[in-house]
């Protein structure tokens, strides 16, 4: 059965405080509506920005403040990454929450438009959106995990990771399209399904470790990302023209309150997938997993539970 909806604002989420929180992809859109809103005063925490600009979003209550951090970093560099990340750990002791936001849009269609190279042969592919939207997730993954996992090495008790975290909690940005895809934007359809999987894959084990892993989906969301809008045509002016077609529209706010409201459930977000539409927000994850012999048949579930618990892979921790 499915969860209900709900709805959150500044007054009934629940950020941390009081925390260091990086957030990749955080000079424009949802990234900056999530470190504004951490970043308030009464919070007390320290917010990282990582974005590929060579400066700071024009903020002053961030550009101001001992409390803000802004690097420069390509997110499909794992150099630049690592040294972001080390820099921002550096600068605040550790980190507690890491927001894996950075993501593009379909760079055009890649599948059935036939281009010619020089050579007058098929032209290799714009992979930008696979390696943004999915390579370079794994990377902010691993990077958060060594920074954030408070686990040691039952042999030697040396601490693992950066052997300087007490836990915390990791959000990544999926989108609508990774469960129900777009026909229209089959890069990105494949790589929001990848961060999916991800969250599904990771989730036991993070909790091991202390971490706690989940994404949100967003729907259409008003921010620079969205393609298709006339000549001269504001973002604002192009939500009002959808909703009134009936499609639903997200502000960039209501997922910044939604990932700050996720960092504060601490484990109890744990493999948890969030859907946002029109501004309401539902739990997925947990009615998909309670749903599967409907999708799988009892006797495919039966059979998937027999050897699920089986040594396939080689154990991680």
């Amino acid at each position: 059965m499915a969860s209900e909806a709900f709805s959150l604002s500044p007054s009934t989420a629940n950020p941390p405080q009081n925390s260091t929180i990086l957030i990749t992809g955080g000079r424009s859109g949802i990234g900056l509506a999530t470190a504004l809103y951490l970043h308030t005063p009464h919070l007390g925490n320290n917010v990282v920005v990582l974005d590929r600009s060579d400066s700071p979003p024009p903020v002053e209550e961030l550009t101001g403040s001992s409390r803000f951090m802004y690097a420069q970093c390509d997110v499909t560099s794992w150099q630049s990454q690592r040294t972001a990340f080390a820099e921002a750990a550096s600068r605040f002791g550790r980190l507690d929450y890491v927001f894996i936001n950075a993501g593009v849009a379909e760079m055009g269609e890649q599948i059935f438009t036939d281009l010619l190279d020089d050579s007058g042969e098929l032209q290799e592919p714009d992979r930008r959106t696979i390696d943004i939207d999915i390579r370079s997730v794994g990377d902010s993954l691993k990077l958060a995990l060594y920074h954030l996992r408070n686990d040691s090495d039952p042999k030697t008790g040396r601490r693992r990771g950066s052997g300087k975290g007490n836990g915390g909690s990791i959000v990544m940005v999926a989108s609508l399209a990774g469960y129900l895809a777009s026909a229209g934007a089959p890069l990105y359809s494949a790589a929001k399904h990848g961060v999916v999987g991800y969250l599904r894959a990771l989730k036991g084990d993070c909790a091991k470790v202390g971490v706690a892993l989940s994404v949100i989906a967003p729907g259409i969301t008003l921010t620079a990302i969205i393609l298709g809008r006339k000549e001269g045509q504001s973002l604002q002016d192009w939500g009002k023209d959808m909703q009134s077609r009936g499609v639903p529209i997200n502000n960039a706010e209501t997922v910044a309150l939604t990932v700050s409201h996720l960092f504060g459930l601490g484990m109890k977000a744990n493999g948890g997938g969030y859907l946002i539409q029109a501004n309401r927000i539902q739990e997925l994850e947990g009615g998909i997993a309670k749903s599967r012999q409907q999708w799988m048949g009892k006797e495919m579930l039966e059979l998937f539970r027999k050897g699920r618990n089986a040594p396939l892979f080689p154990n991680k921790l």
